[in-house]
């Protein structure tokens, strides 16, 4: 019975090397410092309008305080989606 042929296998060739793109890095160093402000004037606003009976920050505004105080608090987590 004759022998088959030997069949020589392809040298390994690795894939080309994939050409790094630079990345466009911004300087994002005002989010962390804002992001903090923003938590710490809504829990400010909320903690001073508890201590003083609602006669401050704004007395006219009434209860409506508290939402104030949280929509600074709800800003510092728009501002936190930011941060890299």
């Amino acid at each position: 019975m004759p022998k088959s042929r030997i069949r020589k296998k392809a040298d390994y060739t690795p894939p080309p090397a994939k050409q790094t793109t630079a990345l466009k890095l911004t300087n994002r160093a005002w989010v962390a410092p804002v992001m903090l402000a923003m938590f710490l004037i809504g829990l400010a606003w909320i903690v001073v309008f508890y201590v003083t009976d609602g006669s401050l920050p704004i007395d006219a505004l009434g209860n409506w305080n508290i939402v104030v105080g949280f929509g600074f608090i709800a800003a510092g987590f728009g501002v936190s989606t930011q941060w890299k």
